[in-house]
């Protein structure tokens, strides 16, 4: 007896990929070309004393056509490697 059996294609499949990571903060810097640093603030727990605890974070983002200015708030996403520090890119520009 001969059993059939399945390939799965990850090339032609209709399955979404993985869910790329948002985030929104303020542009800090644009002296680079075609690069903005966005800083994003969260506010978690101390792991031992509970206070609650602003963590400041900086991405360096893509910004192609030069849209975001300083101060703006922005989103970015998570994308492939552009360069050495760029991991994200912008998507939109929420608030001037």
């Amino acid at each position: 007896m001969e059993q059939a059996v399945e390939i799965h294609s990850t090339e032609n499949s209709s399955e979404p990929r993985g869910k790329r990571k948002q985030r929104v903060g303020q542009v800090v810097s644009i002296k680079m070309a075609k690069t903005i640093i966005v800083e994003s603030t969260t506010r978690v727990p101390h792991p031992r004393f509970r206070k609650i605890i602003k963590q400041i974070k900086r991405f360096y983002a893509h910004d192609d056509e030069s849209t975001a200015k300083l101060g703006d708030t922005v989103l970015i996403m998570e994308s492939r490697p552009l360069s050495k520090l760029k991991r994200w890119r912008l998507v939109s520009v929420i608030s001037h």
